[in-house]
């Protein structure tokens, strides 16, 4: 098995569930390290003497299971691996979703209490209604993202030290775990990162969902990426579709915008209204689960940095077990509203506070909010972090490793 650097983070969460009457369901973009990770918590097992024979470890991405289509040749294959086996078994499957009624058989191993389950999926539907009603109670999902910055900086082949240089690296070229096994070159990573995107276009949302109108489709696309951190509504995307003489339906688009979540390729950021402490359903901002694919579309432009920058702190609210939100109070806007167990933080993110109007934008909109729960206005510039009338200045770089 290839050396990889551990995903200690996510080791962590899933620990508690080892060897419990849990199904362990690991969900993510493609290419986010769910194989590597399964491949970490089996060798913690045979570091705690589980043997070979007691593990089975099936890919869906490897031609040599391309026989288990359904659950039937699922079941089969697992019971006839495991038949002369008394003991505790352990079940491992990456991305089952192309597995016809892969739950049918998963439900029916449970049942047996003699196996420890894990699986892995590339789509949100992995848990669609009718799924999460056959295995209620019966699972706990940990949802992996690309590498946080700590991670990046751990990927790399020397140790490396906390800098603006590394940081601006991972500001490219993302947290794909691939991105370091190649050389730390533009024109390589941005090819790799393409064909990626490609392939979760195509595999996983046009060719699962049939969408036919593929223009159309990557036409929207195109309009999020470029867009990360703005406040949408499906009206204000209609009207950029109509400016390019192209007539869709909202319901169409909402579909659409739909299967880009459940591909976990963009995620949806709700407002809250702070004084009416309520979930809002218009205006809501999408943010990237990898900023390295829209570099490698687009090209990374610094008038780009400011909602790249907010996306990486989204990523890394959402890596720390946070529910996001944006928040509104009166006209003012929050950038996030984070939530987590009975702990709460507001952020306003910002790339440079290099002028008076620009600092007095990002606290004044903190000041209203009248709790006492942290505040922090974070940005690129170099300085010690301070607190000002409650509210904690900080460098990004600082708040991302040190948070």
């Amino acid at each position: 098995m290839q050396t990889i650097v551990k995903r200690a983070h996510y080791l962590k969460k899933i620990q508690p569930f080892v060897n419990k009457p849990i199904i362990k369901i690991i969900t993510g973009i493609r290419r986010s390290g769910k194989s590597y990770l399964m491949r970490q918590i089996i060798e913690e097992l045979k570091i705690n003497l589980v043997e070979n024979e007691r593990i089975i470890y099936i890919n869906k991405e490897l031609i040599q299971f391309d026989f288990i289509k359904n659950y039937t040749d699922l079941y089969s294959y697992i019971s006839e691996n495991f038949k002369s086996i008394s003991t505790k078994k352990y079940i491992f499957i990456d991305e089952i979703q192309e597995i016809n009624e892969w739950e049918k058989a998963i439900s029916s191993f449970f049942a047996e209490e003699e196996y420890d389950i894990y699986i892995t999926g590339s789509n949100a539907n992995l848990l669609s209604s009718e799924i999460a009603s056959l295995l209620s109670g019966r699972y706990v999902e940990f949802n992996l993202f690309t590498l946080s910055y700590n991670e990046f900086l751990e990927f790399r082949t020397k140790p490396i030290e906390v800098n603006e240089e590394e940081f601006y690296l991972y500001l490219k070229y993302g947290g794909f775990p691939v991105v370091h096994h190649l050389d730390y070159n533009e024109e390589l990573i941005f090819q790799y990162l393409n064909s990626l995107y490609s392939t979760i276009l195509l595999k996983d949302i046009i060719s699962r969902y049939a969408i036919r109108n593929i223009p159309v489709f990557e036409n929207i696309t195109k309009y999020i990426f470029d867009n990360i951190g703005n406040i949408f509504s499906g009206r204000s995307i209609s009207n950029y579709m109509k400016s390019q003489n192209i007539t869709m339906g909202l319901d169409t688009l909402q579909n659409y915008l739909q299967y880009l979540e459940n591909s976990f390729i963009i995620n949806k950021v709700k407002r809250y209204d702070l004084k009416g402490k309520r979930i809002l359903d218009i205006y809501e901002k999408y943010f990237l689960s990898d900023i390295g694919l829209k570099n490698a579309m687009y090209g990374y432009k610094e008038n780009d940095i400011a909602g790249l920058l907010e996306n990486i702190v989204y990523i890394k609210l959402k890596q720390s077990n946070y529910q996001v939100f944006i928040g509104k109070i009166d006209e003012y806007e929050i950038d996030f509203v984070a939530e987590r167990n009975n702990e709460k933080i507001y952020i306003q993110v910002a790339y440079l506070l290099n002028n008076q109007s620009t600092i007095d934008r990002e606290f004044f909109a903190l000041k209203q909010i009248k709790d006492n729960y942290p505040k922090y206005v974070l940005s690129m510039d170099k300085y010690q972090t301070t607190n000002n009338e409650g509210i904690i200045r900080m460098n990004i770089i600082e708040f991302l490793t040190k948070f």
